[in-house]
This record gives C-alpha cells, sequence and structure tokens, in this order.
C-alpha cells in the first residue's frame, strides 16, 4: 500500500502492514468531523460579537462560521455512506486579497492512497476519506485529517480585502449579495471528498506515475481515449480542448437528463448577415428571462457610446442608442460595470434582449448577478464572435441592422452535455491551475455546484435531479 500526503506535497512513500486491516461490516451513513485547527481568538474562535442570521445560532463570528462548516458538514454526511469518520482539518486564516480581489479558501484531500486492502482498482491513487470508506478502517493516523480547508478570514473585513463582500453565514440560501459559506463549504468538501485529479492538469504528470480515480472515467470525446490511456503530452492537449473532455461515469451520465436542461442557442440570419449567419454558443445570465422554447427574436442593433466605437452601457442610454436598441435585440460589450447594470440600462431603454460580447479571448461563460426588476433575456458569447457580429453590423439604419438574432433553447442539445449526453468538464483553452479538468463545464443549465465559480441560483444540494455532484462521487467509489 502507498500513501502520499497532499498538504505537503511529500514525494517519499510510506508502506505499512496490510495486516492490519480489516473490513467492518456494512456502511452507514458518514459522520464528518469538523477540527478547528484555529488558535484562540481568531478563525473559528473569533469573539466579535454576531446576530444570529438565517437559520444559524451563533452569538459570535467564530461560532457562525462554525455552524456554517457543521451545516454542510451534515449535508454530505446525510449524503455519504461510511464506517470510518470523515476529519476534517478547518480553519478561517488570512489569505491573499487586495481591494478588487481575494481568494476566498480551499480544500482538497490530504493524503491519497493506492493498493490498500479493497481498493477497487489496483495502482490507483484514492482521496483518504474514500480510502477508508473502501477498506473499513481509517487509513489515516487518528490525528490527521482526512481533508484540509482554508478560508480567507479577512474577506471584506478590512479595506484591503474586497471591503463589503463578506461570506453569508445563514442557513437559508439567502445570500444576496454576499457569498453564500454552506454553498461553498458544499463545493469544496465535495473536493476533498475525491472531485479533484491528482495528476497535474498543466503537464500531465501523475504523482510517482500513479493514476487518480477520476482519471479512469475522464475520456477525450473526440478520440473515446480516457486519460489512465493517454500520455502526458495528450493529457496536456485535453485539458485544454474547449468541449473536448467528458465525464464518462454511468451515474453521473445516468443522471444527466433530468439534470441538466437544453442548451440555449444564439442564431443569427437576416438579409445582412452574411458569413455570420449561424447559431452560436452562449452562456446564459441569472437574471431576468431564461432563454426557453418560446423564441426571442429581433434586430440585432449595437450599443456604441465610447470613443473606440464599444457599447459599456454602464450609464442609461442616450438618445441615439435608445432608439437603435428599442424593440431590438441590444449588444453590448463587457467591462466597467456588473452585468446586471448593463441589462438594466438596455431594458429600460426598451430592448426586448441583451447579447453581451466578451472583451477577451476565451469560451463562452455566463452572466452572473441577481435583479428582480429584469425582465428581458441575456446572454454572452465570446470576443471572438462578437467581432463577427459587429462586422456584420457596420452596414446599419439608426434602427434596423439587417442582422436577426434569436434567441432559443435547443431541445435537441443538453446544456453542459457532449453529444452522447455526458458531462462536460471544464476545459478553458488556456489551463487555469485549481480548475481546469477539476470541474462541471460553466455551460451546465442549470448551474452545478462543481463548476469553478459559485453563482448566485445554487440551494444547498448534492444530489439529483438538481444536481451532479454526489452522481460523480458514486462513480469513483462513494
Amino acid at each position: 500500500m502507498i500513501t502520499a500526503n497532499l498538504a505537503a506535497r511529500a514525494t517519499a512513500i510510506v508502506l505499512l502492514a496490510l495486516a492490519t486491516f480489516a473490513n467492518v461490516g456494512a456502511a452507514r451513513a458518514a459522520t464528518i468531523v469538523i477540527v478547528n485547527q484555529n488558535a484562540a481568538g481568531v478563525g473559528f474562535n473569533d469573539p466579535t460579537p454576531a446576530a444570529p442570521v438565517g437559520g444559524n445560532p451563533g452569538t459570535t463570528l467564530g461560532e457562525q462560521r462554525l455552524n456554517a462548516f457543521q451545516r454542510a458538514a451534515d449535508i454530505w454526511g446525510a449524503t455519504l455512506t461510511s464506517d470510518v469518520p470523515i476529519r476534517i482539518g478547518a480553519s478561517f486564516v488570512p489569505l491573499a486579497c487586495d481591494a478588487t480581489g481575494a481568494v476566498l479558501g480551499s480544500a482538497g484531500a490530504n493524503e491519497i492512497w493506492s493498493d490498500f486492502p479493497n481498493a477497487p482498482r489496483a495502482n490507483t491513487w484514492y482521496p483518504a476519506a474514500l480510502a477508508s470508506k473502501l477498506l473499513g478502517l481509517d487509513v489515516s493516523a487518528p490525528t490527521v485529517p482526512h481533508i484540509i480547508a482554508r478560508f480567507n478570514s479577512r474577506l471584506g473585513l478590512f479595506p484591503d480585502c474586497v471591503p463589503g463582500l463578506t461570506f453569508y453565514l445563514g442557513f437559508d440560501n439567502n445570500a444576496g449579495d454576499g457569498i453564500d459559506l454552506v454553498t461553498t463549504l458544499l463545493h469544496e468538501i465535495a473536493h476533498g471528498l475525491g472531485f479533484q485529479t491528482f495528476t497535474d492538469d498543466e503537464t500531465g504528470a501523475r504523482i510517482l506515475d500513479i493514476p487518480s480515480i477520476w482519471d479512469h472515467y475522464l475520456i477525450d470525446n473526440r478520440t473515446e481515449r480516457l486519460w489512465v490511456q493517454m500520455t502526458d503530452a495528450e493529457r496536456v492537449a485535453s485539458a485544454i480542448a474547449w468541449r473536448g473532455l467528458s465525464w464518462n461515469g454511468a451515474n453521473v451520465t445516468a443522471a444527466v437528463p433530468a439534470a441538466l436542461g437544453p442548451a440555449s442557442v444564439l442564431s443569427i440570419s437576416g438579409p445582412n448577415a452574411g458569413g455570420a449567419a449561424g447559431a452560436y454558443a452562449v452562456g446564459d445570465a441569472t437574471f431576468g428571462t431564461p432563454v426557453s422554447g418560446s423564441a426571442v427574436s429581433g434586430q440585432l442593433m449595437p450599443v456604441v457610446d465610447q470613443s473606440n466605437g464599444t457599447g459599456l452601457a454602464c450609464t442609461a442610454l442616450n438618445a441615439t442608442n435608445a432608439r437603435a436598441v428599442r424593440g431590438n435585440i441590444a449588444l453590448v460589450d463587457r467591462g466597467s460595470c456588473d452585468f446586471v447594470v448593463k441589462a438594466r440600462n438596455v431594458q429600460a431603454a426598451g430592448a426586448i434582449g441583451m447579447v453581451l460580447a466578451d472583451v477577451v479571448p476565451g469560451e463562452v461563460a455566463g452572466l452572473p448577478g441577481t435583479d428582480p426588476a429584469i425582465t428581458i433575456t441575456s446572454v454572452r458569447i465570446t470576443q471572438a464572435d462578437g467581432q463577427t457580429l459587429k462586422t456584420a453590423l457596420q452596414q446599419r439604419s439608426r434602427t434596423r441592422s439587417g442582422v436577426v438574432a434569436r434567441l432559443a433553447s435547443d431541445a435537441s442539445r443538453l446544456a453542459g452535455a457532449d453529444a452522447q449526453r455526458r458531462m462536460l468538464m471544464y476545459t478553458p483553452s488556456v489551463n487555469a491551475p485549481g480548475s481546469s479538468v477539476s470541474h462541471y463545464t460553466t455551460e451546465a443549465r442549470p448551474n452545478q455546484l462543481m463548476e469553478p465559480a459559485i453563482n448566485d441560483d445554487l440551494p444547498h444540494v448534492v444530489t439529483p435531479p438538481r444536481d451532479l455532484t454526489y452522481p460523480l462521487l458514486r462513480d469513483i467509489g462513494w
């Protein structure tokens, strides 16, 4: 049996006597223990008074943080089965941040194990919590956590750490403009349970040349080859192939049709569309009226409110732009203000929809935000697709472009699934360390817990038909 300590990234191999382990019987609902690793007066022990919020009865900041951790642990504990208590070494500590951005936190397996008794696959890394469940006895020492979790204790509480943006510590899924800590914890605990590869997605290299259990289910949907069958270079290539990497596990695939909705599509036609005619991939908004089978269709008209010809729509539209978008679908550019501000402004000017073009290269992504006053349908397209549409719009009148945009769902394709209806993984064309490969695609609709960002519309749910996190953990052995 082989183990590696991931927290220290040690390369040493520890050999243990196999005879000391035995299967102790049928599994039951799991117990998850939060091990408070904070010193007195900080983190979970912060004595700052706090009023109970959203069902969290704590009366200090530290107590509320710990309660939120336990709430997430209880949700996972009621979902999983294991005879071995799962220990999470947790703390709130200062993490990197500035006035505009911050590291919220992270979590992952503390140790990984291979070739233990009852291991379903030989020569394969399993996270410690899963290895213990499969063995029926704790593979780790009693004082060693199976999962390590660290979260930013300074977030929103200091002027140099995104002032005003704080963790919402309630249990009622009512975070508003805050970051729902229970949702974030459900996500991060899943990573520690095994929702991650231990293979380096930047280099393709495997620890001690042993694949992760994860790698047995990653499949390149262009070649139908699994990660365990690939060379390092082939794994690197598939990790940056947009829509090229899928999850090939039976439990996830069986749950996909009920969990995912039809894909949203922007169709471009009309007498002036020219080479821009065709179907475009889009990212959905979490605000306004969702794209559906009832199409929203109209002339596509650009907002132009900047000297360089772009349109930000961050302030009320002037008379010329308002006349252009009234009764039409507005094309605006990303940047300078929130997505909801742009949508609110074009809606106020009379637009029936909004297409937002990205301003940096990359794949399609969603439009997060919340504003119940927004009723129009909004989507996001890539920078390249935005430029294609702008080229087609160069010849237009003040109110008509001859380029017709149609926003509708495509019942033949599921949002976030490949052509075989397998779940797509997150594989941006520029590798994102810590995010690429070990998350679901951002194209899933509805949003999934294990996308690389925490979306505003996520409930505290980890099971189908709403969420596909637990089916993946079942595929790897849970």
